[in-house]
């Protein structure tokens, strides 16, 4: 998929997600259960959104008192505006894509750009430990592993029986013998993944 069309998909499921969001559309589980991971962001996201709020009248202030053409005010009140409800629907985005623990597998998601699902036979073990990455982007490979980082994080280890690519955004990706996710109730994510693995292994 083309740079532009990524682009142009990922701000169509902005705008739907910020619809279904307000809307209060139940967040789909498949038959499974949901484990969400903004917890470590959370703070982060709620000053940018503040932020956001505040910007809108001072800089119609600013744009009233510095540019002396109507239109100006205008257009910079609907590019603040779009920015406001661009992040709302970029908040509802990763609150409507948890992770899902279903039948098929681990699904690891992040927003509606990242979804992976794992396979329960292809998982040797499911574990919690906490690791700090060093950097903040989403999507890391590092020793042998694919991490799906929130926060510079990650709090759960699968590991894998035997080497496996996935199908990411840019593309697939190299093969890894673990796939590193958050999750805000880690614990609860890592029981509920036992308890498929034990039903498969019988």
């Amino acid at each position: 998929m083309s740079v532009w069309r990524r682009a142009a998909a990922a701000e169509a499921a902005t705008w739907r997600n910020l619809f279904l969001w307000v809307a209060r559309r139940p967040v789909e589980r498949h038959g499974g259960e949901a484990f969400g991971y903004l917890g470590v962001v959370k703070p982060i996201l709620g000053v940018f959104l503040v932020l956001s709020v505040v910007e809108i009248p001072v800089l119609d202030l600013i744009v009233k008192h510095v540019i002396p053409w109507g239109p100006a005010r205008l257009i910079m009140l609907a590019i603040s505006v779009w920015g406001l409800l661009w992040m709302l629907g970029f908040l509802g985005g990763l609150i409507r894509h948890p992770h899902l623990v279903v039948a098929e597998g681990l699904r690891v998601r992040m927003g509606p750009g990242i979804d992976l699902t794992v396979p329960w036979e292809a998982i040797a073990s499911v574990s919690k430990r906490y690791r700090s990455m060093p950097s903040s982007k989403s999507v890391q490979y590092e020793d042998g592993g694919l991490h799906i980082v929130v926060g510079s994080q990650t709090s759960i280890d699968v590991r894998l029986r035997r080497p496996l690519a996935f199908e990411l955004p840019r593309g697939s990706g190299e093969a890894v013998d673990e796939v590193r996710l958050y999750a805000d109730d880690s614990d609860g994510l890592v029981r509920a993944a036992r308890v498929h693995l034990e039903a498969y292994a019988e």
